[in-house]
């Protein structure tokens, strides 16, 4: 049995052709059978390209006798998928950026003493490739635009290929295990110095692969399985995820000498740290319990596409309570409507109004405030997040702050216990007009601080912070008396009291006793 093949391979420096002529086979038996393998190529581009394989042979043989049979083999369809083996780098929108000058990619070891595997380690050491190959030379051929493998890589405009404008590509040798299951690298991108652009860290962890070479002389592609993680919080696609598992063409040319071409289906997207801004100011820098203060959130767009979902939510003081419909919307001039939500003393701004590139979104509303926010600091702070329009990206500022001063104006912060020892002739716990104050008696607060009663039995406390308080009758101070029995509040059957006491408040805190009557015990 012979068989003739006439098998190539064509490639194009911008483009990736696989042609493959019909294979047929000849059997030399006294019968003849022809195989006819047509092989369907499509030239891939920056999207996914599926490339179908269709496969049918056809056959016909004679037996000696003039009988001549014809037939057909089932029909083999498949799909392969393939990926541009081109990284590139895009806008926050997933558009070109207008210059690439100055822009940098290189691939990382992961640290190895950090078990987070989000520390960098060193460059890897990627192999040495050119372009054009040059035989016998023993330097494996490259691929544009990396032409020369170089780690890190900067990155060209291109003005005479668009196609591969912010374009990157690597190398990874197997024999050095640089594709191994587990394997973990850290994509960095450098912006220029003064760029709008911050650094952006990307890890790529290996999974298993699935095909290999096979054949003398054949090969065939490695689908590699990898787990790419955003390690700075951006998204690394366009739908938003920070994390996502995906597969990648290992591209086994014979022109790399044993080389694989990792094809990234990601494109990473650089965003500029700052894209909305919110500036709080108020109308006062001071006040006191029973004013109105005005508040004013700007909401800045900064980045070139408009805002929608715009949500600003705004933290109040302790004793600051929103004025209902006093919030008001506007938009260079034009009101727009602002719904409020209070949540505790969140207070959550929305509008379905879209804040056009660079311009400014005011919510201004009124806050009353109580006497509790005596007891507050004062300081409220916002915060705001959005969508951009074009990729649906969530982006947030603040918090922004802003204090006001507090004074304690006619309401103080500070309460009063005021309170009497009296004699308690029916045992109901109150004075009547029959019922005199016992002077000199002694109360102890919890604070251990001494008061005495006056003429009438009647002693107050200034200046007590709110909250619990705790007094306690000193009955040695009292000889001759006890405590009355109370026939209604079991509680007041004790030596102490306690109150609660509100900012600014007054409580009471009365003792009621009785004489005591000793017998003579005789002998």
């Amino acid at each position: 049995m012979r068989f003739f093949r006439n098998q190539k391979k064509h490639y194009f420096p911008d483009y990736k052709w696989k042609l493959l002529r019909p294979v047929t086979a000849t059997i030399l038996l006294g019968s003849t059978l022809q195989l006819s393998l047509p092989i369907q190529a499509q030239l891939t581009t920056n999207q996914d390209s599926r490339i179908p394989i269709v496969n049918q042979a056809s056959y016909q043989y004679s037996d000696g006798t003039g009988r001549i049979f014809r037939g057909f083999s089932d029909t083999l369809n498949t799909e392969r998928g393939l990926i541009d083996p081109l990284g590139r780098i895009l806008g926050c929108g997933g558009e070109l950026l207008p210059d690439y000058t100055g822009f940098s990619i290189g691939v990382y070891e992961t640290n190895p003493s950090d078990p987070t595997g989000s520390e960098l380690g060193r460059l890897v050491d990627l192999t040495r490739t050119e372009l054009p190959d040059i035989s016998n030379n023993q330097i494996s051929g490259g691929k544009a635009p990396n032409t020369e493998n170089l780690n890190p890589y900067f990155l060209q405009n291109n003005p005479t290929n668009p196609n591969l404008r912010g374009t990157y590509n690597f190398l990874l040798d197997p024999n050095r295990g640089q594709t191994q299951p587990g394997k973990s690298y850290i994509l960095v991108v450098n912006p220029p110095a003064n760029s709008i652009y911050q650094q952006r860290r990307i890890r790529i962890k290996i999974g298993d692969s699935t095909g290999a070479e096979t054949g003398i002389g054949n090969t065939q592609n490695r689908v590699l399985r990898y787990v790419a993680t955003s390690l700075d919080g951006q998204p690394i696609r366009l739908t938003g995820e920070t994390e996502f598992e995906g597969t990648v063409v290992a591209v086994a040319d014979a022109e790399l000498q044993g080389l694989d071409l990792l094809a990234f289906e990601f494109a990473t997207n650089l965003c500029q740290p700052n894209q909305v801004q919110i500036i709080k100011s108020a109308d006062r820098a001071t006040a006191e319990p029973g004013d109105t203060s005005i508040y004013r959130l700007s909401v800045r767009n900064l980045v070139e596409v408009g805002l929608n979902n715009v949500t600003a939510t705004d933290t109040l003081p302790l004793g600051f309570r929103l004025v209902n419909k006093s919030v008001r919307g506007e938009i260079s001039g034009e009101a727009v409507e602002i719904t409020s939500e209070v949540n505790g003393r969140n207070v959550i701004f929305r509008t379905n109004a879209t804040l056009p590139p660079g311009s400014v979104l005011n919510i201004v509303y009124g806050t009353q405030i109580t006497p509790d926010a005596m007891r507050g600091s004062g300081i409220n702070s916002a915060v705001v997040s959005a969508l951009r329009a074009d990729n649906r990206f969530r982006i947030q500022d603040g918090p922004a702050n802003h204090k006001l001063q507090l004074r304690p104006g006619i309401i103080s912060d500070c309460g009063t216990i005021i309170g009497r020892v009296f004699v308690d002739k029916n045992f109901d716990g109150e004075q009547q007009a029959n019922e005199p104050g016992i002077p000199n008696a002694v109360v102890y607060m919890e604070n251990g601080n001494r008061i005495t009663t006056d003429p009438n039995g009647l002693f107050s406390v200034a200046n007590v912070l709110p909250g619990s308080h705790t007094g306690v009758l000193d009955l040695s101070s009292l000889p001759g008396y006890t405590l009355a029995p109370n026939r209604y509040f079991k509680e007041r059957n004790s030596q102490s009291r306690l109150v609660r006491i509100a900012p600014g408040g007054t409580v009471r805190m009365n003792f009621a006793v009785t004489p005591t009557f000793l017998e003579d015990v005789k002998k």
